[in-house]
């Protein structure tokens, strides 16, 4: 049988070009291995020869990544396509929260696995703060077990770009 799973991946608009850049950076990288592979056949013996080994192993590793970009993107379903109830937090929504315990506001924006960036504000869908806010709607307050403990938070905003 082997390959992957056909699960959906959610992905954001930009996730999706980043992941299609990505790719052609790597099939860009497995063209050049090949004509350094190329030539260190035509050096003799394969055995002795490190940077051929080298060369297959980089290879192996293009491969397989390249492998695991194209079934992301064959399975992608890019979330400004999709249509959601606008009010409630998905992925692809910016949140602001109130932490009732330091009284501060926050915004994140709930991002694909492969997108999550926490200096940007982008956090992982399936992280437990995310997890905990999912289905719910501006306006209600959300008790989320962290693994710091529980904390508070009213959802003030969400907003869809």
């Amino acid at each position: 049988m082997g390959g992957f799973p056909m699960s959906e991946t959610y992905i954001t608009r930009d996730g999706f070009v980043k992941l299609k850049a990505e790719l052609s950076n790597f099939n860009r990288q497995k063209m050049e291995l090949a004509k350094e592979i190329g030539e260190a056949r035509e050096q003799g013996d394969l055995r002795e020869n490190a940077g051929y080994a080298a060369a297959k192993e980089r290879q192996g590793m293009v491969l397989k990544r390249i492998g695991e970009i194209e079934a992301k993107l064959n399975s992608a379903k890019i979330v400004e396509d999709l249509t959601v109830d606008r009010e409630m937090i998905r992925i692809g929504a910016k949140v602001t929260v109130l932490d009732a315990a330091s009284g501060r506001k926050i915004s994140y924006t709930l991002a694909g696995t492969d997108e999550a960036d926490p200096s940007e504000g982008k956090i992982s869908v399936s992280s437990p703060l995310a997890q905990g806010l999912l289905g719910s709607k501006a306006g209600e307050k959300v008790k989320i077990t962290l693994p710091g403990g529980e904390k508070n938070f009213e959802i003030l905003l969400v907003e869809y770009f």
